[in-house]
């Protein structure tokens, strides 16, 4: 597990340094880094994908897509730095760390710090096939990858966009097992296709979820509704289109989470996106007890829903003893300063009973501020 993460001169972080939790929630107004910390991680795993991590920061394809050089250092001179760009990553053991820079404004940086400063990062969940990346782009469109399914058992590889999720649910869906703290209390059957079901049916009700395997080689996930009427029977062979956008948005994410083992890690971008405000907080229920089975999870939102479920799963672990202890929760509030135009940090202490010990201004105030202008 990733236990800290510091960022220099990348995009908009001049010097940033996070503690992460089991569960780390980056919040925010647009523009402000949230996404940058992602990509922070992802050019490294990407890079190393390609075995090149010894020699040069690859910032582009397939993870994420930043640019030049001169696009992913942050502009203003680093006093300390200088024109360094440097990501360092520790766990409970030791710390890793990654120095580059730029000598030509091309599509990656070059490598100069010693190999010993990264060893053994190879161990990191990051660096694994316990890894998921769904980004707030989601897949319309059904890919196959047969390596990345059979060996790295990859929801997606390209961009986050979950586009690999019916042959994976196709290959999987009856021979993984769900940790049992994360088995829905309607469904006993613990495979992930029940499971995965049983959850979605949280985002509507007495959907059906049916992965498809075609002779040409495609994949599709089919849907059905089941109706309280048995006579009529189920309303069946609906595609994605035809069932509302959030269902099929929302499956990778289920999907990624149930199929998960201890020690994994998901990044998780606006998972809120389509859905129903009862939903996000049930998708937040699940995501809880997820980082509280040992998977780690960092999210990124704009969703008061999800910031307030996330809070009602601590005050329920302090009475019932599930959801999630806030001593493995982290939350930030990012903002800029506009002079250095950097990102500046702020972690949300959480109290007892899932309270908030100082809300900071922007931090998901706007219901509070419309309340009074509506009294």
């Amino acid at each position: 597990m990733i236990n800290k993460i510091r960022i220099i001169n990348f995009k908009s972080h001049k010097d940033t340094s996070l503690d992460f939790g089991k569960l780390t929630i980056l919040s925010g107004q647009n523009g402000v880094g949230k996404s940058s910390v992602i990509q922070a991680l992802l050019v490294l795993r990407q890079t190393f994908q390609k075995n090149r991590l010894d020699h040069i920061l690859d910032l582009n394809s397939p993870l994420c897509f930043i640019g030049k050089a001169k696009d992913a250092l942050y502009r203003y001179p680093n006093e300390k730095f200088g024109d360094e760009l440097g990501i360092v990553l520790a766990d409970d053991r030791n710390e890793y760390s990654w120095i580059f820079e730029d000598r030509s404004n091309k599509s990656y940086l070059e490598r100069i710090n010693d190999l010993t400063d990264s060893e053994g990062f190879q161990e990191l969940s990051l660096f694994t096939n316990h890894f998921q990346y769904l980004s707030a782009y989601r897949s319309v469109e059904y890919l196959s990858d047969d390596y990345a399914i059979e060996f790295q058992k990859q929801i997606s590889v390209f961009e986050g966009k979950g586009e690999l999720i019916a042959q994976f649910l196709n290959e999987y869906g009856k021979k993984i097992k769900v940790l049992e703290e994360l088995k829905h209390p309607a469904e006993n059957d613990a495979f992930l296709l029940n499971q995965a079901t049983a959850w979605e049916r949280e985002i509507s009700k007495n959907v059906n979820i049916l992965p498809v395997s075609y002779q040409d080689g495609g994949y599709e996930v089919k849907y059905s509704f089941d109706s309280l009427n048995t006579s009529l029977g189920p309303i069946d062979d609906l595609s994605k289109k035809n069932v509302g956008h959030g269902l099929s948005y929302v499956l990778p994410v289920i999907t990624a989470i149930l199929s998960a083992e201890e020690g994994a890690l998901i990044l998780i971008e606006n998972p809120e996106a389509h859905i129903h405000p009862y939903g996000i907080a049930k998708l937040t229920e699940l995501i809880c007890l997820a980082a509280e089975a040992g998977i780690q999870i960092i999210v990124e939102t704009h969703s008061d829903h999800v910031i307030n479920g996330v809070l009602v799963q601590c005050k329920k672990y302090e009475n019932q003893g599930k959801g999630i202890s806030r001593k493995n929760l982290r939350i930030y509030y990012f903002d800029r300063d506009e002079t250095e135009h950097k990102t500046i940090s702020k972690e949300i202490e959480i109290l007892e009973g899932g309270k908030i010990k100082k809300r900071e201004t922007g931090f998901f105030d706007q219901i509070g501020i419309d309340l009074r202008e509506l009294i």
